[in-house]
């Protein structure tokens, strides 16, 4: 029973090495491509047709708020790419926040807005909420950002 486990573990030992050997080759085919690094033509080709979103501003302050309020506010954005932008979603932090986004593509150099409504019942204090933004763009998402100070009425 004895030379069997240790024939068990010299021939564990023996495939182990034989993989992790294999794996190391460096004629293997599974290298990466340097032709991004190596050809700046193709880096260029590679990127060419791309959607992309330029927002005049990312963060927007309501300043106070009376609690209760709901305020709104529209992100404006360009497609600044060579392709069709499209947003396909538009997430929030919180149930409180709520963004509403053009479901058509935006063509190159049209523009378009994303309104964000924040409803600040229950809330006090500082608050800060976000949305974020996914499109066909590079990178997919983007990080919207609003706040402001919400006072209850005996604070007002």
């Amino acid at each position: 029973m004895k030379n069997f486990l240790n024939i068990k573990y010299l021939l564990s030992a023996v495939i182990m090495s034989l993989c992790v050997m294999t794996s190391c080759d460096d004629k293997s085919e599974g290298n990466l491509s340097t032709d991004l690094v190596t050809s700046p033509k193709s880096a260029t080709q590679t990127s060419n047709k791309q959607a992309a979103i330029k927002f005049d501003k990312e963060e927007h302050d309501f300043g106070t708020l009376l609690q209760g309020e709901v305020v709104t506010y529209s992100f404006h954005f360009t497609n600044t790419g060579n392709m069709p932008l499209i947003i396909s979603e538009v997430g929030s932090s919180c149930g409180c926040t709520v963004g509403d986004y053009p479901r058509k593509p935006i063509e190159p150099g049209k523009t378009g807005d994303i309104k964000v409504t924040y409803n600040s019942a229950g809330h006090h204090g500082f608050q800060s909420r976000f949305l974020t933004v996914m499109s066909n763009t590079n990178p997919a998402k983007t990080t919207l950002r609003i706040k402001g100070t919400v006072q209850t009425p005996d604070q007002y």
